[in-house]
């Protein structure tokens, strides 16, 4: 595996969370790192990955042996075990690795993760709020949280929009917020011109603060 490679990415630890992660990534043609202390789970994945290792005692020389300092992104799934999930966190980020990214359970946990350095992640919590965020709005397609107040925003186009070009919007000087691609049918546009003209059922993905993109998702509702 080449070093630091942004499509190489480790996973440590396989429970649901870890293995459905697994899973994505190879799915998506990524290179895999996993890795267990429990034989069954480590086999359980070894279909979609040729790099999944047991591993009894997580430190430095047995991480260092799977390889997985090579890893652009590095994920560390263990949730249940607090000390466990701070410990391997620590060893992770020592390794210098760009990347690094914590499962918590609580938000006691996800605070230690953050000042250690790493990016934290809450998958129960992150669930119910995209649950939510999907019955609340209509227009809402899926999101994705980048940090605690940027996201990343999937919407259906309707309301007053349809019909007019991305110049007269002009999404960025009036909600302070960018449209990095537009989906039509099974085509995605990530190159797209301003006077590119919505239509009913188009797909916008943007990205911004969050209170603005809520805004401009209210207002093309209207």
């Amino acid at each position: 595996m080449k070093k630091k490679e942004i499509s190489s990415f480790g996973v440590i630890g396989l429970g649901r969370f870890g293995t459905a992660l697994v899973k994505t990534l190879s799915d998506a043609g990524k290179e895999v790192i996993a890795v267990d202390k429990e034989e069954a789970k480590v086999k359980s994945v070894r279909k979609y990955t040729d790099y999944a290792f047991v591993v009894g005692e997580l430190n430095q020389e047995t991480l260092e042996e799977t390889g997985i300092q090579n890893c652009g992104s590095v994920t560390i799934c263990i949730g249940e075990k607090m000390d466990v999930s701070i410990l391997t966190t620590m060893l992770v980020l020592k390794m210098g690795i760009p990347q690094v990214i914590a499962k918590a359970n609580s938000q006691e946990h996800g605070e230690v993760l953050k000042r250690l350095g790493a990016t934290v992640v809450y998958p129960e919590a992150d669930m119910a709020v995209r649950i939510g965020k999907r019955l609340i709005s209509g227009n809402l397609i899926d999101y994705i949280s980048l940090d605690d107040d940027v996201e990343v925003r999937r919407i259906q186009v309707s309301g007053k929009i349809v019909g007019h070009t991305i110049q007269e919007i002009n999404v960025r000087r009036t909600y302070g917020i960018n449209i990095i691609a537009i989906e039509r049918g099974h085509r995605t546009n990530v190159e797209f011109s301003p006077q590119y003209e919505f239509q009913e059922g188009d797909i916008v993905a943007v990205i911004g603060k969050i209170d603005k993109i809520d805004r401009f998702e209210e207002d093309i509702k209207s």
